[in-house]
Order: structure tokens, then sequence, then C-alpha cells
């Protein structure tokens, strides 16, 4: 792999992704390789964006909400997206507590019925 930038497949391999997810970021602008012909190479820039575009999905952000946030730095600059940062890590981090809760609550809900049931086996 070459140092200062990345072909199509090894931006691919280096990310664990498929060729169709990459084209979609392209597609949907969170990605903006640069084009020789037919040939895409990633520069630095790229892979930094697709790190943090797979951080970001790990976490739970839509694409609409990473592209918007990848967007405020090109515009406003990065004290702006750090604040953006901030206050969408907290929302995230709010919304996961309570999915976290509910998945708590199901699953203690489930182990009640299932032990219910093994009891009337017995």
């Amino acid at each position: 792999m070459s140092l200062t930038r990345l072909s199509f497949k090894e931006m691919c391999a280096k990310f664990d992704v498929t060729p169709r997810t990459l084209r979609y970021y392209e597609y949907i602008e969170l990605l903006q390789p640069e084009k020789e012909g037919r040939t895409r190479w990633y520069r630095p820039r790229e892979v930094a964006r697709m790190t943090l575009i797979l951080r970001g999905r790990r976490w739970g952000f839509s694409l609409e909400e990473i592209r918007q946030w990848l967007l405020i730095y090109e515009e406003q600059g990065e004290r702006p997206q750090l604040d953006a940062w901030i206050e969408l890590a907290d929302r995230q981090i709010a919304e996961l507590g309570r999915q976290k809760a509910e998945l708590e609550e199901a699953i203690l809900d489930l182990q009640k019925v299932r032990d219910d049931t093994a009891a009337t086996l017995t």
C-alpha cells in the first residue's frame, strides 16, 4: 500500500468494507477521492474521514449526522465541529443508555417467562 494514497481496492481492504459501501459513501458525499480516469485514489484526508465514519456508525450515528458533522469542519472550522461533537456525543450517550435499559428489561422479562415455562415442565 502506498503511504500517500490508497487505491479503491486497498481502501476496501484497509477498512474491511465492500466496494458497494465505499461507492455509496462517495455518492452521499462522505468521501471525495481523487479520480484519474476511472481510478479512484484516497489520500490521508479520506482515510481519516473513513475512520470517523466507521466510528460514528459503530456508536449509532446516522450517515446524515456524520455527513453534517464533517461539513461543519469544512464550513466553520475545528472549534465549531468539536462543540457540535460534544452535543452529538451527549445526545447519543443518553440514547444508548435508554436502549441499554430497554434491553436489560427485555432480558429480565424473557428470563422470567423462560423460567416459568421450564418450571411448568418439571
